[in-house]
């Protein structure tokens, strides 16, 4: 409960810097707003120009879409800092962070909160409800739920991938770049369902970097496309991949020895 209280203080106090230049801040929300609508608008004209892809529809395409969006988007907003972690050890940051009384992990999380990612998030929102106000699917609680868990299984996937990341920093002291390809390049190509682009690419999103689990498997029974019920369980199981990374961290932070910055 205090750890909660903690990082209400440190959100409010990471909203209350932003708004001391106001119009910085929301032009910077309106350009994240811009640039996710852009990719909106490809997405709408490829569906203009062929209707479906592999058997699903523009609504079920949006549905998909604004799930690893708003997904992605809420990862990035509250695990920023660890996307940054290289510049946190790099200037003698997390030396200071070692010695406080909190947990290192979460004071590092509350170091950096990045809210101009409102925009883009408000840009997934849009599209998640005229996804569902227009898709033929027969809305009940059960499927609102599975909605939900889609979008809670990926933030953990994109936050074990952020972890990972930073993990790496305790050896490199340098973020590796070709990780964006998880992060970013997941929230491209998660633009549609992973099964039309191979199933080579389903297999290495199923069994390695699982993001199957809570954007393609769960999409198929919640659009109809398949009867197996255990598919709605799959974004449950995403929370597991936070395991290795957090043992990842643990084995890091073991063998850290300071910058000397």
């Amino acid at each position: 409960m205090n750890l909660i209280r903690l990082y209400v203080n440190f959100f409010l106090m990471h909203l209350k810097s932003m708004m001391q230049h106001k119009v910085s801040f929301f032009m910077t929300i309106t350009g994240q707003f811009l640039i996710s609508f852009n990719i909106f608008l490809g997405v709408y004209f490829m569906m203009t120009r062929f209707h479906q892809v592999k058997g699903f529809s523009y609504s079920e395409v949006l549905l998909c879409f604004s799930i690893t969006l708003m997904a992605f988007t809420l990862a990035e907003t509250l695990f920023r800092s660890l996307d940054t972690f290289e510049t946190i050890i790099g200037n003698g940051e997390f030396d200071r962070i070692l010695l406080r009384p909190e947990n290192s992990l979460f004071l590092v999380l509350c170091s950096k909160i990045d809210l101009t990612r409102f925009g883009r998030l408000l840009q997934a929102v849009v599209m998640l409800v005229y996804g569902i106000s227009s898709s033929s699917i027969a809305w009940s609680p059960l499927r609102c739920l599975l909605v939900g868990l889609m979008i809670l299984g990926g933030i953990c996937i994109f936050a074990a991938i952020y972890l990972i990341f930073a993990c790496l920093c305790f050896f490199t002291l340098e973020g590796l770049e070709f990780m964006n390809v998880f992060t970013d390049g997941a929230r491209e190509y998660g633009k549609y369902p992973i099964g039309i682009y191979g199933k080579n690419v389903l297999f290495i999103c199923t069994c390695l970097v699982p993001f199957a689990l809570f954007q393609y498997y769960p999409l198929l029974y919640l659009t109809g496309k398949s009867d197996n019920a255990w598919f709605s369980l799959l974004p449950v199981c995403c929370a597991l991949f936070l395991v290795p990374a957090f043992l990842l961290w643990n084995f890091g932070l073991k063998h850290y020895q300071s910058t000397g910055s």
